[in-house]
Order: structure tokens, then C-alpha cells, then sequence
């Protein structure tokens, strides 16, 4: 299996950055090939301009409708962005590993769905959820969280769960361009947890890396012929 994993952290001593080397480390050990694509040691942009496009259609500027556009002159997009877009089409499962920033991701991460996931490369217009472009590939979102577990309940701090939080991309983001959507794993109360309780959440997500393809467990799962 080909994984990709999209990377939104900066500092390598962070606990989203231990998450991103256990599932490097578990997937790779299990003989997958695993390409990282390090957001923010590339400098990508989480801004989307204008000049990405080799080439506009002269109309007025509607971003999704001129990556549209450029996907249908052969891909005439910035090299940053046919980069992510080569690892997409290479992989079979991506994870995205992040912490979570006012109920989302951050900004960089944010920019790479805005900028990649581009219209006519990923859905199109009558090509989103079981018909999406992306149909066939898999996704999961890893996360690091701050507040107390207790805060991510319907009732509790946040008034949702994680699983609610994370709906917009989850749903609106993955499932909407055809992926399959894993579970996410969120480990919460990073700021607050014991280094014991740090390791423990590390080892269920080795352990979750270890069984991703013998036992998944999926979130969304659209039915194995595509549409």
C-alpha cells in the first residue's frame, strides 16, 4: 500500500510530530511505502493566488472554476501544487496529521485542501461523495488536542464531540471528493496529560497503524464498485 502523509507541524519535538513518526515508523515496518509531505518544511503556501495557474481563462477570476480549467489544459497548475497532486494519485491511503486549531486544522493545512483538492482534479461538478474523483482511496485524520477529554463531549465544554468537530473534514472535505474516511484518532488533553498518558495514546495509535488494513474501521465507506 502506498501511504501519504500530510503533515501540518512545525516544531519536531511536539507531540503531533511524535503521532506523525509512529505511523511512519509502524507503517514503513510493515512494508508500506510511506511519502511524507512536510508542510511546513516545504514553505507551502496556505494562500490560494492567481498566479498558481500557468495559464487563466481571460474570465472573471473564480478560483475552484479555474482550477477546473487548468486540470482540463493538462494539468497547467504550479509545481507545488502538481507536487501534492503526483503524491495523491500515487497513493492509496493518506493520513492527515495536524492539531486541532479552533474546531479545524491550521491555516497551512487548510490551504493545502483549498489549493490540491482542486476542482476537476479531486470532484467536479456531479462528481463528489461515492462519485468523487478520489474514489477507491482511503483517508484518516490524526490529531493532536489540548483541552480535557471531558470538554469533547456533547454535553461538555465544547458542546461536541470530536467526531462533530471534525465533520467539516471528515464529510465536507474527504468524503466529499470520494475518499473513504477511517476513524479519526484524536489524543486529547496533550497539554494536561502525564507522560504516562502520552505514551499510552502513542501505543493505541501504533497499534491502530499496525492494523489499518487487517482491521479498519471506517467513519465513511462508500461501497467497493465505484459509481
Amino acid at each position: 500500500m502506498n501511504v501519504l502523509i500530510v503533515y501540518a507541524a512545525q516544531d519536531p519535538s511536539s507531540f503531533t510530530a511524535s503521532l506523525k513518526n509512529v505511523a511512519l515508523k509502524e507503517l514503513s515496518a510493515k512494508g508500506h511505502g510511506v511519502v511524507v509531505s512536510d508542510l511546513y518544511g516545504l514553505g507551502f503556501s496556505a494562500v490560494a493566488q492567481k498566479w498558481e495557474f500557468v495559464t487563466t481563462s481571460g474570465k472573471h477570476f473564480n478560483y475552484m472554476l479555474e482550477q477546473k480549467h487548468a486540470a482540463n489544459l493538462d494539468m497547467a497548475f504550479s509545481p507545488d501544487i502538481m507536487a501534492e497532486v503526483q503524491k495523491i494519485k500515487q497513493a492509496d491511503l493518506i493520513l492527515f496529521v495536524t492539531p486541532i486549531w479552533w474546531f479545524s486544522v491550521p491555516a497551512i493545512l487548510k490551504g493545502w485542501f483549498d489549493r490540491v483538492l482542486a476542482m476537476g482534479v479531486t470532484w467536479d461538478g456531479g462528481r463528489i461523495y461515492e462519485t468523487g474523483l478520489l474514489r477507491g482511496k482511503q483517508s484518516m485524520v490524526i490529531a493532536a488536542a489540548g483541552g480535557p477529554a471531558d470538554y469533547y463531549r456533547p454535553e461538555g465544554r465544547h458542546r461536541a464531540s470530536v467526531n462533530q468537530i471534525l465533520h467539516p473534514i471528515n464529510h465536507g472535505t474527504l468524503a466529499f471528493c470520494g475518499l473513504d474516511v477511517h476513524e479519526p484518532f484524536v489524543a486529547l488533553n496533550v497539554l494536561g496529560a502525564s507522560q504516562e498518558e502520552l505514551v499510552q495514546a502513542l501505543s493505541e495509535l501504533q497499534f491502530r497503524m499496525q492494523h489499518i488494513q487487517d482491521s479498519p474501521s471506517y467513519l465513511i465507506k462508500y461501497e467497493d464498485t465505484p459509481a
